[in-house]
């Protein structure tokens, strides 16, 4: 970082790519930026320059561009210049950036920097094409080539030998790749190797490698963490001239690999027709096209060795004469995106940089049978107005059909903001009829302004929704936007009802959470909408396109990155503070947030005790002693019940069940084989003793006490010197541990033990939960974890009870922010991948606006701006069942008008023969969300009471409460009788059953 506040980086060329560039990069936070342009606002730049308006019309680019870039980051100075790019004005800056310039500047720049030894990177758009260019000198050195964690793996044993070999333990050790440099800590034995110098491994196999001479070395004794250490490498980079000749490539699309030197010749003759006619081709003209094919032609002669054996393709030199005049601001988003983050890696020498080309095209988003169309180039010719460089690529009817559209944008943080910009940008529900709905229920924080770029630093506090709207309506008036601050939910269905979602015509997540994800996902699918679904992970996004009846949805292809930890690991083993964080985390939910749930879901109504009896006789116990000791044994009746409560919890999690398993598996103790138990990955525990001077041992008892309190409604208070003052009264039994306590070593032994249940308890937790009625009016509230209120205690919670924990296992602690990033599951959004990743999901916008598109035009995309690595693929195609020969998939449903002629409803009965009539089924179990409402395990005599009650009023009773004048569908999910007895039971698609 320290590197990257030295560097001064110039801008030149201020259409679409240039100020995405200097946006990101500001952002981000360089010594200083100057932006450059000779040239005057155009109609078409308002398509891709969000700062520009119609009264720059004629103005200066760089000095309009200005205006709005020195707010973004008011740590960096920002400047504009207007003149000529001569020697004198390059040698000022240490990374030079050129756009939309000519071939001749860029090799005469390219050469200048390459001998000054200034980073130089060119990038330019023409529609939907693009290319991108990196020199970073004769010897760029580079610090860390992904930015991932340092590899970390525990040692199981180290032999003495010319090479000693490491041998670490499965699950820790997998990750350490040839040539890596590694370190030790806490080897017993063959200490020599603790704090080592940096050294290199030879891999070996996933789990071993072979180091140094290790025979002079003491013997090997146990223990040990082996961590990898980054080291500089040296880069070579050639410069623009010798590696026009001989170009390397970035791989973009493993599937057009074969257009790399088609597009390397194809913008040289580009460049060429523009320097013999002074213009770019017509917009889908013809005659145009082929001369660019002609001069294409006769560069690849020139230069036989580009191509190699792989012939001229003719097509797609034909496309970029097409739509070269174009100027799309999604593509200026994504490749703006990218070479920031290529300038981001000159700045810092942080990441690996483009080898050293870079070409990009989104040709799918061009309609089948273009040119067949195209006959009329009346059509996409430029008509003086905003939209003049979408309108020369996609014509002037499409335009209209974007303009119409209604959009509903869930989140308006980093992506969200993004978003915004490229639908002002594009005309999104910018016309008669059409709309952009954005909703989100943040306010904005000091810490969103290095990376949600439509805020400034008077807007904290604001609703981002509301100030996000009235940033985009500026950069283009025409755009019907409406700003919503609603949390999306079952809470909120009554505003998002069936109403609002059969007007949209699309949606577009930019959300942080994956329940809220999968909540919306589902929406989608009921209401048959398609979906843009993003995300990003510091330099890594993904995009994934949501089509009904062509792809599969969101909850059906999402594929977790993340390695699950071993649940005996966080239970009694952790070995790293990640694991004490998790069991931090889990604690969270079970004590504050799924109790109080599973008692409100009991005082709804009967369903969750019949749901409970479908449950296995185990989980059922622990769900209904859960409810049980909610609502009498540890119902607290005050303020000081909630300090004992938590001063208790403390001393059962932080000193009893730690001498339990002390006593279970003392220190010293040896496993059959020999070996100590204590040893590799199980660090020895010792118990706490509780001290009401320590910090720590505080800000537990103050975090969980005001948390429990919440639960019931219960004041609470931060006042440590009253809550000593309780503490000094609260009994704490003393504790023996006990023998015959089985607590299982891993994960398959706990799968493989037999589950014993105390049946008698059950039934007796069932008998005093059988009433309702007597607790009535304990309502609990549950609390979802929030990482981002400071006052609300839940970081404290996680926090103390992480490190705490730690201090159990002699594991390094982890700080506030630290434990917040790990906890909260984030990695922080940076300004290049949310511009990039947002590019990419209005390319897929174009498609769906488009629509009837088949499945292998869309693109679903992974990108990682570190590595760069960028992986495109089409969406997979939604799974087929069958039922009776039907094919069917998650985007059908079997539609059921359940109000009948007479205006009376459908009973169960009605409902059970009409699917045996019209649908040839017998059906055996229906539910409704939660609710189970007809099942064979069901009582004869509920059955009798059922069979003549309306469906929604059996829903009613189930849930506890009516039906809600919104809800018009209720969604019933249903098993049938298979169609044979060697048949499983037959899944049929979902049921909508119609009340309104």
């Amino acid at each position: 970082m320290r590197r990257m506040k030295n560097m001064n980086v110039l801008i030149s060329g201020m259409r679409g790519l240039g100020v995405e560039i200097a946006k990101n990069i500001i952002l981000a936070g360089v010594k200083s930026v100057t932006i450059h342009d000779e040239g005057t606002t155009e109609w078409s730049d308002l398509s891709s320059q969000f700062y520009l308006t119609e009264k720059d019309i004629g103005k200066n680019r760089a000095k309009a561009s200005e205006r709005c870039l020195v707010g973004l980051n008011i740590y960096v100075p920002v400047s504009s210049y207007t003149g000529k790019l001569t020697k004198d004005v390059l040698h000022k800056y240490q990374v030079v950036v050129l756009t939309n310039s000519s071939l001749e500047e860029q090799l005469e720049v390219g050469e200048f920097c390459h001998q000054k030894n200034i980073k130089f990177i060119m990038a330019d758009t023409k529609g939907l094409f693009s290319q991108v260019f990196c020199d970073f000198g004769d010897d760029f050195i580079m610090t860390d080539a992904n930015g991932e964690e340092p590899v970390r793996g525990v040692v199981s044993c180290i032999t003495k030998g010319n090479p000693g070999i490491v041998t670490c333990l499965e699950r820790s050790g997998a990750g350490f790749q040839m040539g890596d440099f590694v370190t030790f800590s806490e080897v017993q034995g063959m200490t020599e190797l603790n704090n080592c110098r940096p050294m290199e491994i030879q891999f070996i196999d996933p789990y071993s490698f072979s180091i140094c001479d290790t025979t002079a070395f003491g013997d090997y004794e146990g223990g040990g963490v082996v961590t990898e250490v980054k080291m500089p490498q040296h880069l070579t980079f050639k410069c623009m001239k010798e590696a026009l000749q001989e170009p390397s490539y970035q791989v973009t699309d493993y599937g057009k690999i074969d257009r790399h030197g088609t597009l390397h010749i194809a913008f040289q003759a580009l460049h060429r027709f523009v320097r013999d006619y002074g213009r770019l081709p017509k917009p889908w003209g013809k005659t145009d096209a082929e001369l660019l094919v002609n001069i294409a032609k006769k560069l690849s002669e020139e230069a036989p060795s580009i191509l190699g054996e792989d012939p001229l393709n003719e097509d797609l030199v034909r496309k970029l004469a097409f739509v070269a005049t174009g100027n799309l601001n999604p593509i200026n988003a994504f490749i703006g995106g990218v070479t920031a983050q290529e300038v981001m890696k000159a700045c810092t020498g942080k990441f690996l940089p483009l080898n050293q080309w870079m070409y990009f095209d989104a040709l799918e988003c061009l309609p089948e049978q273009s040119e067949e169309v195209l006959v009329d180039e009346e059509t996409f010719q430029p008509r003086a107005c905003r939209y003049d460089g979408q309108i020369t690529i996609f014509g002037a009817d499409f335009q209209e059909k974007l303009k119409a559209q209604k959009y509903f944008l869930v989140g308006a943080g980093a992506i969200g903001c993004e978003l915004l910009k490229n639908f002002a940008m594009i005309g999104l529900g910018a016309g008669e009829g059409g709309s952009v709905t954005v909703t989100d229920m943040d306010t904005i924080e000091r810490s969103n302004l290095n990376r949600q770029f439509l805020f400034r630093p008077n807007d904290i506090t604001t609703m981002k929704s509301e100030t996000a709207a009235a940033a985009v309506k500026k950069m283009n008036p025409s755009i019907n936007v409406i700003a919503h601050q609603n949390r999306v939910g079952e809470e909120t269905e009554n505003i998002y009802n069936q109403d609002f979602f059969k007007d949209l015509t699309g949606l577009a997540n930019a959300l942080d959470n994956v329940q809220t994800r999968q909540y919306m996902d589902g929406r989608c699918v009921f209401y048959q909408k398609p979906l843009l679904e993003s995300g990003t992970m510091g330099t890594k996004a993904n995009v994934q396109v949501i089509i009904p009846h062509v792809t599969e949805s969101y909850g059906r292809v999402r594929d977790s990155t993340e390695q699950s930890i071993p649940i005996c690991t966080l239970k009694n083993f952790p070995n790293a503070i990640e694991h004490t964080l998790q069991w931090a985390r889990d604690q969270f939910e079970g004590l504050f947030k799924q109790p109080a749930e599973n008692v409100n879901k009991y005082l709804e109504g009967p369903s969750f005790m019949d749901q409970t009896k479908t449950l296995q006789e185990g989980q059922a116990l622990e769900i209904l002693e859960g409810v049980y000791k909610s609502l009498v044994t540890d119902k607290p009746k005050s303020w000081a019940d909630c300090v004992a409560w938590a001063r208790r919890h403390w001393q059962t999690q932080y000193n009893n069940i730690i001498q339990q398993l002390l006593h279970n598996f003392p220190p010293g103790q040896v496993t059959t084989s020999g070996a100590l138990f204590w040893s590799g990955p199980k660090r020895c525990p010792h118990p706490l003793q509780f001290d009401p001077n320590n910090l720590l041992h505080m800000d537990y008892i103050v975090a969980a006490a005001n948390l429990f309190a919440e639960n019931y409604s219960i004041k609470g208070s931060k006042d440590r010197a009253a809550i000593q003052q309780i503490l000094l009264s609260v009994d704490v039994p003393h504790f023996i541990p006990k023998s015959g306590i089985t607590i299982h070593t891993s994960d398959e032994e706990m799968a493989a033990a037999e589950v014993t249940v105390d049946k008698d308890c059950l039934e007796e937790l069932k008998k005093d939960l059988s009433s309702r009625e007597m607790f009535s009016g304990c309502e609990m509230q549950p609390i979802d974890f929030e990482k981002d209120d400071d006052t609300n205690f839940h970081m404290d919670f996680i926090v103390a009870a992480s490190n705490l924990r730690a201090e159990n296992y002699n594991i390094p602690p982890a700080d506030r922010h630290k434990s917040k990033l790990i906890a909260g599951r984030i990695i922080p959004a940076i300004a290049t991948t949310t511009a990039a990743v947002a590019g990419l999901v209005c390319l897929e916008l174009y498609k769906v606006v488009q629509g009837h598109r088949p499945r292998i035009a869309y693109r679903n995309s992974f990108i990682n701006l570190a590595l760069p690595l960028f992986a495109f693929s089409m969406p997979v195609s939604p799974t087929k069942k069958k039922y009776h020969d039907i094919e069917w998939t998650l985007w059908d449903r079997i539609d059921v008008q359940g109000i009948k002629p007479n205006g009376d409803e459908m009973t169960l009965e009605e409902f059970l023969n009409y699917f045996k009539t019209e649908h040839n089924l017998d059906v055996t179990v229906i539910v409704c969300g939660s609710c189970m409402v007809y099942a064979h395990h069901i009582t004869p005599s509920k059955l009798r009471e059922r069979l003549p009650q309306r469906m929604s009023e059996i829903v009613a009773k189930l849930r506890g409460k009516a039906i809600e004048e919104h809800v018009k569908v209720l969604t019933f999910e249903i098993i049938c009788t298979p169609e044979s007895d060697e048949d499983d039971d037959l899944e049929v698609p979902a049921v909508h059953y119609w009340i309104r």
